[in-house]
């Protein structure tokens, strides 16, 4: 009967642990200018982390989540399988960047991201061009055929 309550007790301890466990990806994004400097006066926060596990069925592939205030983020608990992923950091104005990582059962990854703004240069206005013409983005790539009847 003593040897049965230390066996339960055993598994016990080392069972609750792994059960708690679980598999996740966690980071941080920070946001550079077009010389690679820290942009100063805006907060990443709100900037799209997806997950796609590329070796789980359709189902369980895509996780995401979004940033905090200090360019922190993490998966949610038991939101992710064992396997690999492509972590995709997603924000508007910024290059999109993406990294490969390979998690297990019981391990994290971290995943540190950094989105380089995108140089907007000299751009023309819609609102201010003066004929249709000056309003067509791809002007090659145009092909405006009648209906068939």
């Amino acid at each position: 009967m003593y040897r049965r309550i230390i066996f339960i007790s055993l598994i016990t301890i080392i069972v609750l642990p792994l059960a708690a466990c679980s598999p996740k990806i966690y980071g941080t994004v920070k946001l550079l200018d077009t010389n690679m400097m820290p942009v100063m006066g805006e907060s990443p926060k709100g900037t799209v982390i997806n997950m796609i596990n590329t070796t789980a069925s359709l189902e369980e592939a895509s996780h995401s989540v979004t940033v905090d205030e200090e360019g922190k983020f993490e998966s949610a608990q038991k939101g992710l399988k064992p396997g690999t992923y492509k972590v995709e950091a997603n924000r508007i104005g910024y290059i999109t960047q993406t990294k490969t990582v390979k998690i297990g059962c019981c391990s994290g990854e971290e995943v540190n991201l950094n989105l380089k703004k995108i140089h907007m240069g000299k751009r023309k206005s819609i609102e201010v061009s003066r004929s249709d013409e000056d309003k067509i983005i791809n002007p090659g790539e145009v092909n405006i055929q009648p209906p068939i009847m």
